[in-house]
């Protein structure tokens, strides 16, 4: 493949990608017109292929998920390993059906996934991840495992009220409608016998 290919895949700019490859970082050969093609396919048996995993919980915060990606990606590289993609998502830890994230459980084109923290994947169920990536032959390989501190649980808790109010909320909503349906219904049945 293409450096500049391989860079857009990496997530890195094409300046970084080069840098690697002067380095001899990442493998590959350069042909007489100057193009650098990289030997992506043809890697060891046993060569770590990742998937860099970032998210952040909003928009707001999208220079971070940028910033995030990258440290990941360094981390990786300092590793040793074949990147075989960075996914940024930006979304809720506690939404349970997240694109990317699923698209990336469904995928096993990689053999391990690297995530900053364990509530970069998901809020709650890590364990399972973990438990659904060995089934298939992956592992989850997580940067910084610190632990939450008060002020992260304190955010957890308050972001689990706030979910659970909105379902009540959502739930209440969907039992005025079934309720207005029902009078509706009842009021032309009534019209229609007379």
């Amino acid at each position: 493949m293409k450096l500049s290919d391989y860079a857009k895949s990496q997530g890195v700019s094409y300046r970084t990608a080069w840098n690697w490859w002067k380095q001899g970082i990442i493998k590959g050969r350069q042909l007489p017109t100057g193009t650098i093609l990289v030997d992506v396919e043809n890697s060891e048996p046993g060569t770590t292929i990742a998937c860099i995993y970032a998210r952040v919980s909003s928009s707001e915060n999208k220079s971070n998920l940028d910033r995030q990606a990258e440290r990941l990606n360094q981390y990786a590289v300092a590793k040793g390993y074949v990147i075989q993609k960075v996914v940024k998502e930006v979304g809720s830890g506690l939404n349970d059906n997240r694109k990317k994230l699923n698209a990336i459980l469904s995928d096993k084109s990689f053999n391990v996934l690297i995530v900053e923290h364990k509530d970069r994947l998901t809020r709650f169920g890590a364990n399972y991840i973990e438990i659904l990536l060995s089934k298939t032959g992956r592992r989850l390989e997580v940067v910084n495992n610190v632990e939450n501190n008060k002020d992260d649980l304190m955010t957890d808790f308050a972001a689990v009220i706030t979910s659970f109010c909105a379902r009540l909320y959502g739930m209440r909503r969907a039992k005025r409608k079934t309720e207005k349906l029902i009078q509706e219904l009842q009021a032309n049945g009534d019209d229609e016998t007379c």
